[in-house]
């Protein structure tokens, strides 16, 4: 059975309690792997140049919720390498950002992101907002069966 993850790439230390504030009052029951920067997320996902492979004991994230204005690696080079990686090129990806950017959206749909949210300054929007893409992204969204690449046998 697979794990029931969000790896949240966010720098902005208020807006990462802000989201897992969100997600906790929308009842999300899942798990939520902060990763602090763009070569962060890479590491964790095992797709780091420098590093070695994804630690087998890591789950892999059911969803990315990525922001674009990242330190180390920006979020479209972080999404560009999610979708070039053999294990993570169908793994469903939603910018979460600030960006009122119309190049941003564009480019990260041209990047294959699944989905390109604006992140609501209202804290009940937000609430709102967590628990809509936790239901569809971990509840209604079907995924891929697990490759042998992902090293899953479940």
């Amino acid at each position: 059975m697979r794990s029931r993850v969000i790896l949240l790439v966010e720098d902005n230390p208020d807006d990462v309690e802000l989201t897992l504030h969100a997600f906790e009052e929308s009842r999300s029951a899942n798990e939520i792997v902060v990763a602090r920067d763009g070569a962060e997320a890479l590491e964790y996902l095992g797709l780091s140049a420098a590093g070695p492979a994804r630690d087998p004991r890591r789950p892999v994230p059911e969803v990315v919720l990525l922001d674009l204005k990242l330190p180390k690696v920006d979020g479209l080079e972080v999404l560009r390498r999610i979708r070039a990686g053999e294990r993570t090129r169908y793994l469903p990806v939603v910018i979460l950002t600030s960006s009122r950017e119309e190049q941003d959206v564009v480019q990260s749909y041209d990047l294959g992101a699944n989905s390109f949210v604006r992140k609501p300054v209202d804290f009940v929007q937000f609430i709102e907002a967590a628990r809509q893409l936790g239901l569809y992204w971990l509840v209604l969204n079907e995924l891929p069966p697990p490759s042998e690449a992902d090293g899953d046998s479940s």
